[in-house]
């Protein structure tokens, strides 16, 4: 899961944003490949190539319900002058023994079934009187013809061309073709494919597991009553949604005392199920900062070249962050800020470009577009910090959603795009041209 320890430094360095997921994605590598069955796999980055074995469709098969002729036999059909067809029989989807079609002959075929031998096109039902002897089939009759009717003979009032309403076999994926190239997510339509041409398992990076944890004696489970000076714990659902939504398989423990030793066990506890492990709250510089307590290198001696280095970083919201390997295993680990905004614009900036380069994309970022500022005032950011402002983006346009502040969670549910002001610049005034990572 990683190669090799984070960089530490100087108290202090104030590190840049891209100098941090630099160190994260260094440190980071991606899961080892696994075989798992089809439905286990959906989700996960292929690592192989997959090569079809067997022409899709296997063999000439009909498109439609009706009746499998040779071309000469129907030629210049009419309603008024049809073509009278002996019924040699059908031929249903899945038929192994098939029936050959001579000339003056049709077999009734269905959907899917192999075209049989001597047959050249297949004229559907609605062309005939299903061998009624009543006049074309049209709507409900067409639709209600039993398979199983009796053997005789069909009137055909429309001639048809050859290959008419066959599927020919190899048309979809000939035997050979690459049917799925290495580094695909399989989403259902892979997942679908596969099953199509006989694959029953795929060699893939699994969906990394990921455990959220927030720290907080004050936190409350939703649902639960609040008690004097008690907030509901919402950072963790946010984040375990977040991290399911990243493409990892997310476990949410929920909000840990302000208790170093008790932190510290429920993380080892945890290693066991955890390909990453991010923890929001207790990164700070005050009293109950417990996840610099149990977490920092001092602590960690146990572990050789394990540990989490705490840093500030030059942005807004998020100064406070952590980043090391923690375990037997070194599992990655991100101690994030506890404030909601602050907690969220961390992981989307860091937390899940790591998740995504544990499952092996090549791709791990959220895409940037260029749009123009629409506000009804300049907006300001501090000098040498790198300011993330929640926004939404419509047609070349975005325009702020609530303040700066990194308690404003109701702005941040009304936010598909984060505002990007450069650490250099204290005043983006509207109109401006500004970069935008998208959140959709």
């Amino acid at each position: 899961m990683s190669s090799a320890a984070p960089r530490t430094t100087g108290q202090g360095h104030l590190w840049s944003v891209d100098e941090h997921l630099q160190d994260i994605l260094a440190t980071v590598r991606p899961l080892d490949p696994i075989e798992l069955q089809l439905l286990d796999a959906q989700g996960c980055v292929l690592v192989e190539d997959v090569t079809v074995p067997v022409s899709l469709p296997p063999f000439d098969n009909s498109s439609m319900d009706g009746y499998a002729v040779r071309v000469a036999d129907v030629a210049g059909a009419s309603e008024e002058f049809p073509a009278v067809l002996e019924v040699v029989g059908d031929v249903a989807a899945g038929d192994s023994q098939l029936l050959h079609v001579g000339p003056g002959q049709s077999a009734r075929i269905m959907t899917g079934a192999p075209l049989p031998p001597g047959a050249e096109a297949v004229v559907p039902v609605e062309w005939t009187d299903g061998g009624l002897g009543e006049g074309p089939v049209t709507g409900m009759r067409a639709r209600s013809l039993a398979p199983e009717g009796a053997v005789g003979h069909v009137h055909v009032y429309r001639p048809a061309e050859a290959r008419a309403h066959v599927r020919a076999q190899g048309s979809d994926v000939k035997a050979g073709d690459r049917a799925l190239e290495s580094g695909t997510v399989l989403g259902p339509p892979q997942i679908g494919l596969l099953a199509a041409i006989g694959r029953g398992t795929v060699r893939v990076r699994p969906r990394p597991r990921v455990v959220v944890m927030s720290t907080g004696s004050e936190l409350v489970p939703p649902g639960e009553e609040l008690g004097s000076g008690q907030i509901y714990d919402s950072n963790s659902f946010a984040l375990t949604a977040a991290a399911g939504d990243a493409g990892a398989i997310a476990y949410r423990v929920g909000a840990v005392a302000d208790d170093a030793e008790t932190l510290r066990s429920t993380i080892d506890d945890q290693l066991v199920r955890a390909d990453l492990v991010v923890t929001t709250g207790g990164v700070s510089v005050g009293a109950y900062d417990v996840v610099k307590e149990a977490l920092s290198y001092a602590g960690d001696e146990d572990e050789a070249g394990s540990g989490i280095d705490f840093r500030k970083l030059a942005m807004q919201p998020g100064k406070p962050q952590g980043f090391g390997t923690i375990g037997p295993d070194h599992t990655p680990l991100l101690a994030l800020p506890g404030n909601p905004v602050s907690s969220y614009v961390s992981f989307e900036l860091f937390v899940r470009p790591a998740i995504r380069t544990l499952m092996g994309l090549d791709d791990v970022h959220r895409p940037t577009v260029r749009a123009t500022l629409t506000a009804d005032k300049a907006l300001t950011s501090p000098k040498g910090r790198r300011q993330f402002l929640r926004g939404t983006h419509r047609d070349g346009a975005v325009t702020p959603v609530g303040g700066a502040g990194s308690h404003l969670v109701a702005a941040l549910a009304h936010a598909d795009a984060l505002i990007v002001v450069p650490e250099d610049i204290e005043t983006v005034e509207p109109g401006t041209e500004v970069e935008v990572v998208l959140l959709g």
